[in-house]
C-alpha cells in the first residue's frame, strides 16, 4: 500500500485497505492457476470466507462489517488486483447487500434471514437477471423467467445467463415475471439439487468466475420467497440510489490495472536497456508511457473515489447521479484497458508469455467493457437528457424570444 496513495483518507480507509491487501496477496498466489484451468476457484472463497470477506457490506447489528460504498471500492480495488475474477464474483454479492442495506424494499424478517445464512454459513448470494434473450433486466424489461402461481407458493421455469459463482452461490435472487400480477418478481431461491448448472462459461478473460446459465425447471418456492415486486418504472432493490454500488466493477478493473502498472515498473527497474546505458525505467519514450499510465490511473481513481466521497456526504443529490456513476464506470474500465496496453508496450514482447500475468491481465480487463452499463448505453442517456434538458430550457422562453432566435438562425448543413 502507497503512502502517497490520497484515496486514504482516514484511518478507516487505511484499514479496509490493509484488510483488502492480505487477502489480495493471498489470491495472487493460484490467480494464474485458476485462469489457465478455467476452474472455479473454491479454495479462494473457502479462504475469503474465513477471513470475513463474505459480511463486509452486511449491516454491523446483523454481524457484518457494515462498510460504506466509499470502503466497497477500496477494497474491490485491492482484490482485484490479486485475483479480478475472485474480486468480480465476490463482488456481486457485497453489491447485493450493500443495496439491501441502504434502501430495503423486503420485509425486514427476509433480509435479516439471509444475513443468519451469510453469518452462521457462509453462504454466497448472487442476484440473477440476465437472460440470453432478453439482455440484463435491470435495464428494464420484462423477464422471459416467469412464476407460476401454485397452492403454498410459485413455481419457478426459465434459465438465466452469467450467473457469476454458480458452482458455489447457495441462494440467488431470481428475477421473474408474475403473470398474474403484471410485475416483476425479486424471488429468494435457494440453490439446490433441482436447480440445474448448465457449464458454458468458457471465455477469454474472468475464467475463474465459473459464470454459467442456471435453469430453474418448475423449481417450488413458498409465497415467502416472494421479497418484492417491481411497480413499472420504479426502481427494483437493486437499481435504487442511482446504481451506484455498480462501481464495485469499476473498481475492480482499477485494480487490474494497479496490477498492470505495478509488474511494468518492476520490469522495467529490473531489465537493462539494450541500446542505451542504465535500465528499461530510463528510457525517454519509457518515461512517456509511465507518465501516461499515472496520468489515467490518476484520472480514474479521482473519478470513482470523488463520486463516492460526494454521494456519501451529500443524500440529497443521491437520486441525481445516475448519469454520473454511468460515466465514471465508463471512464474508469476504459481507462484502465489503456494502462494494461501500455504497461504490455513497456515490457515488449515478453508480455505476451503465459510465464508473466499481463496476457492474463490484458484479457481480464476487457471484460469490463461488456459489464453494464455499457459505454453505448451511457452516450445514449446522455445525449437524450441534454437533448431533453435544451427543449425544456427553450419551451419556457417567451413565444417572441423562440421567434427571434428562430428568424436570426441561418439553417445549419449537417453532413452525412
Amino acid at each position: 500500500m502507497s503512502d502517497l496513495d490520497t484515496t486514504l483518507r482516514h484511518a478507516g480507509d487505511i484499514e479496509i485497505a490493509r484488510y483488502a491487501d492480505e487477502l489480495a496477496q493471498e489470491l495472487a498466489l493460484t490467480a494464474a492457476e485458476v485462469d489457465q484451468s478455467g476452474a472455479f476457484p473454491h479454495a479462494h472463497f473457502a479462504f475469503l470466507r474465513e477471513r470475513g470477506a463474505l459480511t463486509l457490506t452486511l449491516p454491523s447489528e446483523l454481524g457484518g462489517q457494515g462498510q460504506s460504498l466509499y470502503g466497497l471500492l477500496l477494497f474491490q480495488e485491492r482484490l482485484g488486483s490479486g485475483s479480478a475474477a475472485t474480486a468480480l464474483t465476490l463482488g456481486w454479492h457485497l453489491m447485493a447487500f450493500a443495496y439491501l442495506s441502504f434502501d430495503l424494499k423486503w420485509s425486514r424478517a427476509n433480509f435479516e434471514q439471509l444475513c443468519r445464512d451469510v453469518v452462521e454459513k457462509g453462504h454466497l448470494i448472487n442476484i440473477l437477471v440476465t437472460e440470453r434473450e432478453g439482455g440484463n433486466l435491470l435495464r428494464g424489461g420484462r423477464p422471459t423467467t416467469v412464476a407460476k402461481r401454485v397452492d403454498g407458493g410459485y413455481r419457478l421455469r426459465g434459465q438465466k445467463a452469467f450467473c457469476s459463482g454458480a458452482p458455489e452461490i447457495r441462494q440467488a435472487v431470481v428475477y421473474a415475471w408474475i403473470e398474474e400480477q403484471q410485475r416483476t418478481g425479486e424471488f429468494i431461491v435457494p440453490i439446490h439439487e433441482q436447480v440445474r448448472i448448465i457449464p458454458s462459461w468458457n471465455t477469454l478473460g474472468m475464467r475463474g468466475t465459473g459464470s454459467h446459465d442456471i435453469a430453474f425447471d418448475d423449481v417450488f418456492v413458498p409465497a415467502s420467497a416472494l421479497a418484492n415486486t417491481i411497480e413499472p418504472g420504479k426502481a427494483s432493490s437493486f437499481t435504487t440510489g442511482s446504481r451506484v454500488f455498480g462501481l464495485q466493477i469499476a473498481a475492480v478493473y482499477l485494480g487490474v490495472a494497479q496490477a498492470a502498472r505495478r509488474f511494468a515498473l518492476q520490469f522495467a527497474a529490473a531489465h537493462p536497456a539494450s541500446n542505451a546505458p542504465g535500465v528499461i525505467l530510463d528510457l525517454p519514450q519509457v518515461q512517456q508511457r509511465i507518465g501516461e499510465i499515472e496520468y489515467q490511473i490518476g484520472a480514474a481513481k479521482n473519478l470513482l473515489y470523488g463520486l463516492a466521497d460526494r454521494w456519501e456526504r451529500y443524500e440529497h443529490i443521491r437520486h441525481r447521479l445516475d448519469n454520473e456513476v454511468g460515466i465514471v464506470k465508463s471512464v474508469v474500465t476504459n481507462h484502465a484497458a489503456n494502462v494494461v496496453d501500455l504497461a504490455m508496450k513497456i515490457v515488449g514482447g515478453h508480455s505476451l508469455s503465459r510465464e508473466l500475468p499481463l496476457e492474463r491481465l490484458l484479457r481480464d480487463v476487457r471484460c469490463g467493457l461488456f459489464n453494464p452499463p455499457h459505454d453505448d448505453m451511457v452516450l445514449s442517456r446522455l445525449a437524450q437528457d441534454a437533448a431533453s434538458n435544451i427543449r425544456q430550457s427553450l419551451s419556457t422562453q417567451s413565444g417572441e424570444v423562440v421567434n427571434i432566435i428562430a428568424q436570426q438562425t441561418e439553417p445549419v448543413a449537417v453532413p452525412v
